[in-house]
């Protein structure tokens, strides 16, 4: 069987269980989240890059006011947040973001809200391992200044982005955008079950010890 059927295989098996097992927290948290400020759930903007550049939604619990990309990139009550938000590649943090609500502090420090993402897994829009989504937005501006690096994002755009994978396990927030595109382009051309499970098996220390993450 190859590695890519037997990837797609495990994927749907391992997301499908942990959904089942997770259930009663996320129904949960889909409650806290509503009750906030009556709006989604989920977030809805931005739309990610999958496979070939096919734009998805990936489904994440809103930890921000409704619309927080379009504000952040349009509101000019938010001027000097988004110049922090662009010198470090899209991040700020928490105690700097005005945006996010108070549950929303919550499910960020503890990675739970990117748990929805086993729904695009089972859809066949995501890996459980995988390069991190990009959306447009970001490939632009790096692209603005780095004409050359289109090469590292067709490469990385040949297979299906993944709820974890090198970047998060090599550094996360501490490698900036630049360098994370270097890194998961090489991942993309030479995937293989070795490495993936190295990533799969290193994800949960990552994130209880919260290595690299811009709080």
């Amino acid at each position: 069987m190859s590695y890519r059927r037997s990837k797609r295989i495990f994927d749907i098996v391992f997301s499908f269980l942990l959904l089942i097992i997770l259930s009663p927290i996320l129904l949960l948290i889909s409650f806290l989240v509503l009750i906030t400020d009556g709006h989604e759930v989920f977030v809805k903007e931005p739309l990610r890059l999958g496979m070939k550049g096919k734009e998805f939604k990936m489904y994440k619990f809103r930890t921000m006011i409704p619309n927080a990309h379009s504000e952040i990139e349009n509101n000019p009550m938010y001027a000097k947040t988004k110049e922090k938000w662009i010198k470090h590649d899209g991040k700020l943090k928490i105690s700097e973001d005005q945006r996010i609500t108070w549950i929303g502090k919550i499910l960020r420090k503890t990675d739970i809200d990117e748990l929805p993402q086993l729904l695009n897994v089972i859809r066949g829009e995501m890996s459980v391992v995988g390069p991190r989504p990009m959306y447009k937005g970001e490939v632009k501006r790096y692209l603005a200044k780095n004409s050359l690096g289109r090469k590292y994002i067709k490469r990385t755009l040949r297979v299906r982005p993944g709820m974890t994978g090198i970047w998060q396990v090599s550094g996360r927030n501490e490698i900036k955008f630049k360098d994370r595109v270097v890194l998961e382009s090489k991942y993309a051309a030479h995937i293989n079950f070795k490495d993936d499970l190295k990533i799969f098996f290193k994800t949960p220390l990552v994130v209880l010890t919260r290595k690299g993450v811009y709080e």
